[in-house]
Protein backbone atom coordinates (compact mmCIF):
# COMPACT_ATOMS: atom_id res chain seq x y z
CA UNK A 1 0.00 0.00 0.00
CA UNK A 2 1.09 3.50 -0.79
CA UNK A 3 1.20 6.44 1.58
CA UNK A 4 0.23 9.93 0.49
CA UNK A 5 3.91 10.84 -0.03
CA UNK A 6 4.48 7.88 -2.37
CA UNK A 7 6.22 5.58 0.05
CA UNK A 8 4.93 2.21 0.98
CA UNK A 9 3.52 1.66 4.44
CA UNK A 10 5.67 -1.44 4.86
CA UNK A 11 8.84 0.61 4.34
CA UNK A 12 7.73 3.20 6.89
CA UNK A 13 6.87 0.49 9.41
CA UNK A 14 10.14 -1.30 8.82
CA UNK A 15 12.13 1.85 9.34
CA UNK A 16 10.44 2.57 12.63
CA UNK A 17 11.15 -0.95 13.80
CA UNK A 18 14.77 -0.72 12.74
CA UNK A 19 15.37 2.54 14.53
CA UNK A 20 13.53 1.49 17.71
CA UNK A 21 11.53 3.50 20.19
CA UNK A 22 14.33 5.94 20.89
CA UNK A 23 14.31 7.18 17.35
CA UNK A 24 10.61 8.03 17.55
CA UNK A 25 11.30 10.54 20.31
CA UNK A 26 14.50 11.83 18.73
CA UNK A 27 16.60 10.72 21.73
CA UNK A 28 19.36 8.18 21.28
CA UNK A 29 19.90 5.66 24.06
CA UNK A 30 23.28 5.95 25.82
CA UNK A 31 24.98 3.34 27.94
CA UNK A 32 25.33 4.67 31.50
CA UNK A 33 28.86 5.46 32.55
CA UNK A 34 30.52 3.29 35.19
CA UNK A 35 30.51 4.81 38.67
CA UNK A 36 33.93 5.71 40.06
CA UNK A 37 35.25 3.16 42.52
CA UNK A 38 34.66 4.23 46.10
CA UNK A 39 37.11 3.59 48.95
CA UNK A 40 37.47 4.27 52.64
CA UNK A 41 39.76 7.27 52.93
CA UNK A 42 41.01 6.53 56.44
CA UNK A 43 41.84 2.93 55.57
CA UNK A 44 43.71 4.03 52.45
CA UNK A 45 45.60 6.66 54.46
CA UNK A 46 46.63 4.07 57.05
CA UNK A 47 47.97 1.82 54.30
CA UNK A 48 49.96 4.72 52.86
CA UNK A 49 51.32 5.48 56.34
CA UNK A 50 52.59 1.92 56.74
CA UNK A 51 54.19 2.01 53.28
CA UNK A 52 56.06 5.25 53.96
CA UNK A 53 57.00 3.99 57.43
CA UNK A 54 58.44 0.77 56.04
CA UNK A 55 60.26 2.10 52.97
CA UNK A 56 60.79 5.82 53.56
CA UNK A 57 59.60 8.73 51.46
CA UNK A 58 61.97 8.46 48.54
CA UNK A 59 61.72 4.70 48.00
CA UNK A 60 57.91 4.68 48.05
CA UNK A 61 56.62 5.39 44.55
CA UNK A 62 53.15 6.45 43.46
CA UNK A 63 52.66 3.01 41.92
CA UNK A 64 53.61 1.44 45.26
CA UNK A 65 51.04 3.64 46.97
CA UNK A 66 48.21 2.89 44.55
CA UNK A 67 48.94 -0.81 44.92
CA UNK A 68 48.91 -0.92 48.73
CA UNK A 69 46.03 1.57 48.98
CA UNK A 70 44.08 -0.41 46.36
CA UNK A 71 43.06 2.68 44.41
CA UNK A 72 43.91 4.14 41.02
CA UNK A 73 46.25 7.07 40.53
CA UNK A 74 43.38 9.45 39.62
CA UNK A 75 41.63 8.58 42.89
CA UNK A 76 44.83 9.11 44.86
CA UNK A 77 45.42 12.54 43.34
CA UNK A 78 41.78 13.54 43.75
CA UNK A 79 41.63 12.50 47.42
CA UNK A 80 45.11 13.36 48.66
CA UNK A 81 46.83 15.57 46.10
CA UNK A 82 50.33 14.57 45.00
CA UNK A 83 52.74 12.21 46.75
CA UNK A 84 54.24 14.97 48.87
CA UNK A 85 50.81 16.17 50.05
CA UNK A 86 49.85 12.62 50.92
CA UNK A 87 53.06 12.19 52.90
CA UNK A 88 52.47 15.40 54.85
CA UNK A 89 49.04 14.12 55.86
CA UNK A 90 50.55 10.75 56.79
CA UNK A 91 53.08 12.44 59.08
CA UNK A 92 50.30 14.39 60.79
CA UNK A 93 48.33 11.20 61.38
CA UNK A 94 51.44 9.43 62.67
CA UNK A 95 52.11 12.26 65.12
CA UNK A 96 48.55 12.06 66.44
CA UNK A 97 48.58 8.27 66.82
CA UNK A 98 51.73 6.15 66.88
CA UNK A 99 54.04 9.03 67.76
CA UNK A 100 51.83 10.85 70.25
CA UNK A 101 53.54 9.46 73.37
CA UNK A 102 56.11 12.29 73.49
CA UNK A 103 53.53 15.07 73.65
CA UNK A 104 51.49 13.17 76.23
CA UNK A 105 54.47 12.61 78.51
CA UNK A 106 55.53 16.25 78.35
CA UNK A 107 51.98 17.36 79.12
CA UNK A 108 51.25 14.89 81.92
CA UNK A 109 54.47 14.35 83.87
CA UNK A 110 55.38 16.75 86.69
CA UNK A 111 59.08 17.17 85.79
CA UNK A 112 61.31 17.07 82.74
CA UNK A 113 63.13 14.06 84.13
CA UNK A 114 59.89 12.11 84.62
CA UNK A 115 58.70 13.10 81.13
CA UNK A 116 61.92 12.04 79.42
CA UNK A 117 62.08 8.78 81.36
CA UNK A 118 58.51 8.00 80.27
CA UNK A 119 59.24 8.97 76.65
CA UNK A 120 62.23 6.65 76.44
CA UNK A 121 60.34 3.80 78.06
CA UNK A 122 57.34 4.22 75.77
CA UNK A 123 59.62 4.61 72.74
CA UNK A 124 61.16 1.23 73.56
CA UNK A 125 57.67 -0.28 73.46
CA UNK A 126 56.31 1.66 70.48
CA UNK A 127 59.37 1.17 68.27
CA UNK A 128 59.31 -2.62 68.69
CA UNK A 129 55.56 -3.21 68.78
CA UNK A 130 54.39 -5.95 66.38
CA UNK A 131 51.85 -5.16 63.69
CA UNK A 132 53.64 -2.23 62.09
CA UNK A 133 57.17 -1.28 60.97
CA UNK A 134 59.72 -0.80 63.73
CA UNK A 135 61.31 2.49 64.66
CA UNK A 136 59.97 6.00 64.11
CA UNK A 137 58.48 7.11 60.80
CA UNK A 138 59.74 10.70 61.22
CA UNK A 139 63.28 9.39 61.68
CA UNK A 140 63.26 6.59 59.13
CA UNK A 141 61.36 8.33 56.31
CA UNK A 142 64.15 10.89 56.04
CA UNK A 143 66.76 8.25 55.12
CA UNK A 144 68.17 8.77 51.62
CA UNK A 145 65.61 11.53 51.02
CA UNK A 146 66.55 13.76 48.07
CA UNK A 147 63.49 16.01 48.21
CA UNK A 148 64.65 19.12 50.10
CA UNK A 149 61.18 20.21 51.23
CA UNK A 150 60.37 16.82 52.71
CA UNK A 151 63.79 16.50 54.32
CA UNK A 152 63.43 19.95 55.89
CA UNK A 153 59.92 19.23 57.13
CA UNK A 154 61.04 16.08 58.92
CA UNK A 155 64.09 17.84 60.32
CA UNK A 156 61.85 20.60 61.66
CA UNK A 157 59.67 18.04 63.43
CA UNK A 158 62.63 16.35 65.08
CA UNK A 159 64.08 19.68 66.14
CA UNK A 160 60.69 20.75 67.50
CA UNK A 161 60.76 17.76 69.84
CA UNK A 162 64.23 18.70 71.06
CA UNK A 163 63.07 22.28 71.59
CA UNK A 164 60.10 21.01 73.61
CA UNK A 165 62.45 19.00 75.84
CA UNK A 166 64.73 22.01 76.28
CA UNK A 167 61.80 24.26 77.20
CA UNK A 168 60.65 21.79 79.82
CA UNK A 169 64.16 21.45 81.26
CA UNK A 170 64.56 25.22 81.48
CA UNK A 171 61.24 25.44 83.30
CA UNK A 172 62.51 22.92 85.84
CA UNK A 173 65.71 24.93 86.29
CA UNK A 174 63.66 28.06 86.89
CA UNK A 175 61.47 26.21 89.40
CA UNK A 176 64.47 24.79 91.25
CA UNK A 177 63.79 21.19 90.23
CA UNK A 178 67.11 21.18 88.39
CA UNK A 179 70.33 22.93 89.31
CA UNK A 180 71.05 26.35 87.76
CA UNK A 181 74.20 24.96 86.13
CA UNK A 182 72.17 22.43 84.12
CA UNK A 183 72.96 22.67 80.39
CA UNK A 184 69.37 22.52 79.14
CA UNK A 185 70.30 22.57 75.45
CA UNK A 186 72.81 19.72 75.75
CA UNK A 187 70.50 17.63 77.92
CA UNK A 188 67.65 18.10 75.45
CA UNK A 189 69.83 17.19 72.50
CA UNK A 190 71.07 14.12 74.34
CA UNK A 191 67.44 13.07 74.74
CA UNK A 192 66.81 13.58 71.02
CA UNK A 193 69.90 11.56 70.16
CA UNK A 194 68.71 8.71 72.38
CA UNK A 195 65.24 8.64 70.82
CA UNK A 196 66.59 8.73 67.27
CA UNK A 197 69.22 6.11 68.09
CA UNK A 198 66.61 3.83 69.66
CA UNK A 199 64.55 4.14 66.48
CA UNK A 200 67.44 2.91 64.35
CA UNK A 201 68.30 0.18 66.83
CA UNK A 202 64.70 -1.04 66.63
CA UNK A 203 64.98 -1.12 62.83
CA UNK A 204 68.11 -3.19 63.24
CA UNK A 205 66.32 -5.75 65.39
CA UNK A 206 66.79 -4.60 68.99
CA UNK A 207 64.10 -5.91 71.33
CA UNK A 208 61.96 -3.89 73.69
CA UNK A 209 63.93 -5.19 76.66
CA UNK A 210 67.23 -4.18 75.06
CA UNK A 211 65.95 -0.68 74.35
CA UNK A 212 64.58 -0.35 77.87
CA UNK A 213 68.05 -1.15 79.18
CA UNK A 214 69.49 1.58 76.94
CA UNK A 215 66.89 4.02 78.27
CA UNK A 216 67.82 3.18 81.85
CA UNK A 217 71.47 3.91 81.18
CA UNK A 218 70.54 7.15 79.42
CA UNK A 219 68.58 8.32 82.46
CA UNK A 220 71.49 7.60 84.80
CA UNK A 221 73.22 10.81 83.69
CA UNK A 222 70.23 12.99 84.57
CA UNK A 223 70.55 15.11 87.72
CA UNK A 224 67.88 14.03 90.18
CA UNK A 225 67.58 17.17 92.30
CA UNK A 226 68.02 20.86 91.96
CA UNK A 227 68.55 23.53 94.56
CA UNK A 228 65.50 22.44 96.54
CA UNK A 229 65.71 19.52 98.94
CA UNK A 230 63.16 17.62 101.01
Amino acid sequence: MMNDDGTTRAESHGTAQAEGPGAATGKAKRRPRGRPRSFDRETALEKALLAFWEHGYEATSVSDLTRVMDIGAPSLYAAFGDKRSLFEEVVQVYGATYGSFTDRALAEEPTARAAVERVLREAAAAYTEPGHPHGCLVVHAAANCSTPEVEQSLRDRRNADIAAFESRIRADVAAGALAPVTDAAALARHTGAMIQGMSQQARDGASREELEAVAEIAMSIWPRTGTHTG
